[in-house]
């Protein structure tokens, strides 16, 4: 049976980065399981006219007044003593998190959503983004699959030029590469031919936030 996933929105805005990582979700999780909670009134507008996201659940309530059952919830919290296991998949209904832009080094923000006491687990020692995250835990309530058995690929380096590169700062699923990629680990070589799972659109859109070109 699936599971459901819930965001509650954090930020003032429905950022760029904040949509393309909500649309994002859909490529692992059906958009009927996604609540989004907290929103604003534009901010729910513009999300549900997304056609990706059409028959996703929104709610402008926060996640204490949205009427789901608080005691089958799970936060993702980084500072959670538990890391999330399949077996925890019979134990939830919804796993929540914040919809937030992550930081660098992180602010702890999750700290908003700790305070309503629910139970918490977390994901690892890296900071994660949102669609990162779901993806994450869908694999393992759902696939039953234990989160030291996920490849992940830590801060890739995107190559802008032959001079200068971003370094993006978190912790990425990684997925076999077809093509050649100027996607790169930390040491600069690609382990085992794989590559990030990156929302598509997101080099165009860094490209935009740093007004620079890109290689490609």
């Amino acid at each position: 049976m699936p599971l459901n996933y819930i965001i509650e929105h954090m930020e003032d805005d429905l950022h760029d980065w904040c949509l393309l990582e909500y649309c994002h979700l859909t490529k692992s999780i059906s958009p009927s399981n996604l609540y989004f909670t907290n929103l604003s009134e534009i901010a729910k507008a513009t999300l549900s006219n997304k056609e990706i996201l059409r028959e996703a659940n929104f709610i402008t309530a926060d996640i204490v007044d949205s009427g789901l059952p608080m005691d089958k919830i799970c936060l993702l919290d980084p500072s959670s003593k538990q890391t999330l296991k399949p077996e925890d998949g019979n134990t939830f209904d919804y796993y929540l998190f914040g919809g937030i832009l992550g930081d660098d080094p992180p602010r702890d923000r999750t700290s908003e959503l700790r305070k309503h006491g629910f139970q918490t687990r977390n994901l690892g020692d890296l900071q994660m983004t949102t669609d990162t995250a779901i993806n994450v835990t869908k694999r393992i309530v759902e696939d039953k699959v234990a989160i030291d058995e996920i490849p992940f690929i830590d801060y890739p380096e995107i190559k802008m030029n032959n001079n200068e590169s971003v370094i993006m700062p978190f912790r990425y699923v990684a997925i076999p590469s077809s093509t050649k990629s100027t996607l790169q680990t930390t040491n600069n070589e690609l382990k085992h031919n794989l590559v990030p799972l990156l929302p598509e659109g997101m080099i165009e859109l860094l490209k935009k936030d740093a007004d620079m070109k890109f290689e490609f």
